[in-house]
C-alpha cells in the first residue's frame, strides 16, 4: 500500500489490472504517441498492440498498459528550523544570493553564472532558506551521482530539515521531504511538485541537449515556481534566454577566496601510449615527495590500466582507477578526500564535483575529442579551491595544440582578467 504523501508531486507507474491504492489523480502514459513521463516519442512494441517508452526506460518501464498516479503538492510541511549555516559570504556573493531570492519572490527563472570554485553552493542557501520558511517545497538536480553524494552531508550540514536523497544507485525507500536533492533523471518521477528548483551544472551531460531531461524540469516545475540553472560554461541556449529576457541572470567572475583560476600548462610529448611521459614522471614524483593529492585524467577507459602501469614506479602511492559504470567510484572518491589514497586515474567522469584542498591534476591526451573546451575548464577548476591553497599545478600533456584546448585556456586568462577587475 502506497502511504497517500508519497505520491504528493509524484509521478507513479500503475498498472491498469491493479486496483488504485488511493483517491488519487490519473494520467494515461500515453498521449496519442507521446509518453506523459518524459514527453518524447520514442518507442517500443508489445505484445497485444501495445508499446513502452524508450525513452526513459531506465527509470522502470512506462507502457500503455500502465497509468500514472499522482496527487496535487499541497505543501504540507511542518514549520522549518533556522538554517543552521553559519558561514560568511563574500560581498559578491551576497548580491548574488539577494539577486535570487528576488527572482524567487518574482517568479523568474534565473541563471547564475559563476567561474568554478566561486562557492555555488553557499550562494542558494539563502533562496532555500528563505523557500523553505515559506513553505516551498525545493529540489536541487545535477547530472551526476558524484555531485549528489558530495552536496547531501553539505545541505545536510546546513539545514534542519530531513533530505531525501534520490539516484539511481540509492537504496533507501522515498519519502516525502520538503527539501530534495537528486540526480536530474529523477525529475521524471514528478508533476508540478517543486517552488524551487535549482539545476546544478547545466551545461554538463546528461542534461545538456536532452529533450527529456529538459521537458522533466519544466514538468516538476509548479506554474508559479521558479528555476535556478547553476554554470560556470553557459550553453549559447542559455545565453541566448538571457538576452531575450527570459532568464535573469547573475554572473561572478571570481572564486570565493579571491585567488585565480589556474592556468592550463600545456606541454608536449611523444605518444604517451607507448612510454610514460617524461614530465608525468617528474610530477608524479614532486607529488610523492609532498603528498600532495593529484588526479590523472585519461580519454578513454582502456588508457586507465595504462596509467596505472606507470605509477607502479611509485611504489609508495596508495590510489586507483575510476570510471562512470565503476561501482566502487563513490567510495573511491571518499578515499580521496579522506587521504586514504593520495591519487585517482580517471575518465572525464571526475571533471565536475570533486573538491580535495591542495588537489593538483594532470590531463594526458588533453588534445584528444574527449576534452571538450568545457571540460577542460572544469578539470582546470579542481585545482585550488582551497583558500589556504590557492592555487596548483594544472598539467596538460599532448602530442599537439587544439582548438578546444587554446579556447579553454583564453577562457581561463579572460575570467581571470575579468575577476580583477570586477
Amino acid at each position: 500500500m502506497i502511504e497517500r504523501s508519497n505520491l504528493y508531486g509524484r509521478l507513479v507507474t500503475w498498472p491498469k489490472t491493479e486496483p488504485l491504492p488511493v483517491d488519487c489523480s490519473v494520467m494515461p502514459t500515453f498521449i496519442g504517441k507521446r509518453c506523459q513521463r518524459c514527453g518524447q516519442d520514442n518507442r517500443a512494441a508489445l505484445p497485444g498492440n501495445h508499446w513502452y517508452c524508450l525513452a526513459c526506460l531506465k527509470l522502470g518501464r512506462v507502457s500503455t498498459r500502465d497509468v500514472l498516479l499522482f496527487l496535487p503538492e499541497p505543501n504540507d510541511f511542518p514549520p522549518v528550523a533556522p538554517m543552521t549555516w553559519r558561514g560568511q559570504l563574500t560581498s559578491r556573493q551576497a548580491t548574488v544570493s539577494q539577486d535570487l531570492v528576488q527572482s524567487y519572490q518574482d517568479h523568474r527563472d534565473h541563471l547564475v553564472w559563476a567561474v568554478t570554485g566561486a562557492g555555488k553552493t553557499e550562494m542558494l542557501f539563502p533562496v532555500i532558506d528563505w523557500a523553505l520558511h515559506h513553505r516551498g517545497r525545493v529540489a536541487i538536480l545535477s547530472p551526476r551521482v558524484d555531485v549528489v553524494l558530495e552536496l547531501a552531508p553539505r545541505l545536510q550540514a546546513a539545514f534542519s530539515t530531513p533530505i531525501q536523497v534520490l539516484h539511481g544507485q540509492e537504496r533507501i525507500p522515498y519519502h516525502y521531504r520538503q527539501l530534495v536533492l537528486a540526480t536530474t533523471h529523477q525529475a521524471l518521477r514528478f508533476r508540478q511538485a517543486f517552488d524551487l528548483i535549482v539545476v546544478d551544472e547545466v551545461d554538463a551531460f546528461p542534461f545538456r541537449g536532452d529533450e527529456a531531461l529538459a521537458y522533466a524540469v519544466s514538468q516538476a516545475k509548479k506554474k508559479e515556481g521558479m528555476v535556478v540553472y547553476l554554470t560556470a560554461t553557459p550553453t549559447p541556449d542559455l545565453l541566448k534566454r538571457v538576452k531575450h529576457g527570459q532568464l535573469r541572470q547573475s554572473y561572478l567572475p571570481q572564486r570565493f577566496h579571491g585567488g585565480a583560476l589556474p592556468l592550463i600548462q600545456v606541454v608536449r610529448v611523444g605518444d604517451w601510449r607507448k612510454r610514460c611521459p617524461r614530465r608525468l614522471a617528474e610530477a608524479v614524483k614532486h607529488w610523492q615527495d609532498t603528498k600532495t593529492p593529484f588526479l590523472i585524467f585519461v580519454p578513454e577507459i582502456k588508457d586507465l590500466v595504462l596509467v596505472e602501469k606507470y605509477l607502479q614506479d611509485f611504489p609508495t602511492l596508495k590510489g586507483a582507477t575510476v570510471y562512470s559504470q565503476d561501482p566502487d567510484r563513490a567510495l573511491k572518491v571518499v578515499k580521496l578526500r579522506r587521504g586514504d589514497y593520495q591519487y585517482l586515474i580517471t575518465t572525464t567522469i571526475l571533471e565536475r564535483g570533486v573538491t580535495v584542498p591542495g588537489l593538483e591534476v594532470a590531463i594526458l591526451g588533453a588534445d584528444e575529442g574527449t576534452f571538450s573546451t568545457a571540460a577542460l575548464v572544469q578539470i582546470a577548476g579542481r585545482v585550488g579551491r582551497s583558500k589556504d591553497r590557492q592555487d596548483g599545478l594544472v598539467l596538460a600533456l599532448v602530442q599537439e595544440q587544439t582548438l578546444p584546448l587554446r579556447r579553454a585556456q583564453q577562457q581561463i586568462a579572460a575570467l581571470n582578467q575579468k575577476a580583477q577587475g570586477h
